[in-house]
């Protein structure tokens, strides 16, 4: 399926119906008075946050999108019947956002959540709205009121709690790979990841976090270089950014650290708030490097980086030190989202135990 993060589209809420003048005519009743009814309320567009979806693909090629007019009312003191609602499915983390503004209009961030997006028009008065002891006859309706059109913006930012960057061929796809449920497409050749993986991560029983691999970054990508420029937004909402380093490039020539300076400049460009999240360093292809060697090659990296934070060294092709990683990676998003939520909001999955202090 093709990965899609943005797209317009248009919605057009329903007309509602005209509201019926008319007058009651029975047998034996000479002044039967106004019995016309009110036209019904147009649909409305609602959008709702659906967890099994994670592009916006539908939105590609379908864009328009309308709910039915209300029908007019009638006599006898029937109401117009109220035109269906539609609901349109968009992935948990989509922004919505006024196409020609730019003014984000909603966010998406939990499944099942659903908003009204355009509404209805209501339907128009009946004469049988405005008797009354001095006016028996009248003769006024009114038309239904015109339901809401916008043109709209869907961006999707996903939802993950750890963010996976680097060079292309650095490891994060075949790191994804060795730690969740994800099954990225793995080649030995530059940007074989053309759009964002998500994969969850099983700590032990209802405990797991979620983690994203992007496209590799090259330097110039906030300028648009390269791929990963199109989807370095997905970081923006993570918690965690795992820098992954190739410790053995193919290239002899090629500087890692010189390269994992070019990707942090070039988060700094793009969003110096992106740029200020927690980042650790993942040195990655553990075994391509000599056993004697790998004590030096790594605190010569580090060393040159200037680098104070938390260093990992791991083999995501063997899974050296992935479990390490992973408790520590675990260990550190649930704290974040416990003193980021209120009790009575953490997410079960970063709970503490029942009988922790």
């Amino acid at each position: 399926m093709k990965f899609v993060d943005e797209t317009t589209i248009e919605v057009a809420a329903g007309d509602g119906g005209n509201g019926c003048a008319s007058f009651r005519h029975e047998k034996y009743k000479e002044f039967g008075g106004p019995d016309g009814g009110d036209g019904g309320r147009g649909g409305h567009v609602y959008a709702l946050a659906d967890a099994s979806l994670n592009t916006l693909v539908d939105f590609r090629y379908t864009r328009h999108f309308a709910a039915e007019r209300g029908e007019h009312g009638k006599g006898s003191d029937m109401f117009g019947v109220k035109g269906d609602d539609i609901v349109l499915k968009m992935p948990v983390g989509t922004i919505i956002s006024d196409a020609e503004t730019g003014a984000v209009l909603h966010e998406l961030l939990q499944a099942g959540e659903q908003i009204l997006i355009a509404k209805g028009g209501d339907g128009g008065f009946g004469n049988m709205h405005y008797k009354s002891s001095t006016n028996r006859s009248p003769r006024q309706k009114t038309p239904g009121w015109a339901g809401q059109r916008k043109s709209l913006k869907l961006e999707l930012k996903v939802l993950a709690d750890v963010g996976l960057l680097g060079m292309p061929n650095a490891g994060k796809s075949t790191l994804i790979a060795a730690i969740s449920n994800a099954r990225p497409k793995i080649a030995d050749y530059p940007f074989t990841t053309l759009y964002p993986n998500l994969g969850v991560v099983r700590v032990g029983p209802e405990k797991s976090f979620v983690v994203a691999d992007l496209p590799g970054l090259i330097e110039g990508a906030s300028e648009g270089a390269g791929l990963g420029h199109q989807f370095l937004r997905h970081l923006q909402r993570t918690r965690l950014l795992l820098h992954i380093v190739d410790l053995a490039p193919f290239d002899a020539e090629v500087d890692p650290v010189a390269q994992a300076r070019a990707i942090v400049a070039e988060l700094k460009k793009f969003d110096p708030a992106l740029h200020a999240k927690p980042r650790w360093l993942v040195l990655n292809k553990l075994d391509m490097v000599p056993a004697d060697e790998r004590a030096a090659r790594v605190q010569a990296l580090v060393r040159r980086l200037r680098y104070k934070g938390p260093v990992f060294e791991i083999s995501a092709l063997t899974r050296e030190g992935c479990e390490l990683l992973v408790q520590k990676v675990y260990q550190h998003i649930a704290q974040v989202h416990q003193a980021q939520q209120p009790p009575e909001q953490i997410d079960p999955r970063f709970a503490p135990p029942a009988d922790a202090a």
